[in-house]
């Protein structure tokens, strides 16, 4: 499929879909302690650590426009790869853990169609633990040119809710914004046999730009 979104131009930045529950009412809080500040000791103290607050959730459910860049599987999100584990089946995962300070706005890594869009309830462990495996989490499958390709979003010890952008049947360009985690958290993308990996632990990553993948 083409990129369609490479035609927009990287740098703008919009809010990410899925934000409003968390920052509505944090922004609307700020605005209100700010306009009363003037007559009100309360409102006052209020106002600066909310506008802190605000500030800090504008900069967190920030999603930058970006030019998607060319491979054959491309980073789903940004952050810092935690792991790289050879799995029985032939596959490989490469797990991308998400600070509080990444985008967490998730993209897909190949062209293809979404066959599957599976929530799994679980834990709230913090994502760079291995328990958090069992965490609460959304897998995904999307038949791509390289056949079946699994991506897991995990929650973490903050990030308990996960927000899918489309559903199973969906078609999606590569790069494409496919959903969110909110708060710290981590993405698994497994590989298929016979995929060589570019990545290393330790590596930063960002969604639709960094290649996982090697000719």
């Amino acid at each position: 499929m083409p990129h369609s979104q490479t035609s927009a131009p990287s740098g703008r930045i919009r809010l990410a879909r899925g934000a409003s529950p968390w920052l509505l009412p944090t922004v609307a809080t700020a605005a209100v302690s700010l306009v009363r500040a003037r007559r009100s000791g309360v409102a006052k103290a209020v106002a600066v650590p909310a506008t802190a607050l605000a500030a800090g959730m504008l900069w967190f459910f920030r999603d930058p426009e970006r030019e998607i860049a060319q491979g054959r599987v491309l980073s789903p999100a940004d952050g810092v790869v935690q792991s790289i584990m050879p799995w029985k089946d032939g596959r490989t995962r490469v797990a991308i853990f998400m600070s509080p300070l990444n985008v967490h706005v998730n993209r897909a890594p190949l062209a293809g169609t979404v066959t599957s869009v599976e929530h799994i309830p679980g834990g709230f462990v913090p994502a760079f633990n291995k328990e958090s495996e069992n965490n609460e989490r959304v897998v995904w499958h999307f038949d791509t040119e390289l056949g079946d390709i699994e991506m897991v979003q995990i929650a973490g010890a903050v990030a308990r809710r996960i927000v899918p952008y489309v559903s199973s049947g969906t078609k999606v360009e590569q790069g494409e914004r496919i959903g969110l985690i909110r708060f710290g958290s981590r993405v698994d993308l497994y590989l298929p046999r016979g995929v060589e990996v570019a990545v290393q632990v330790g590596q930063k990553t960002v969604a639709g730009v960094t290649r996982l993948d090697r000719d």
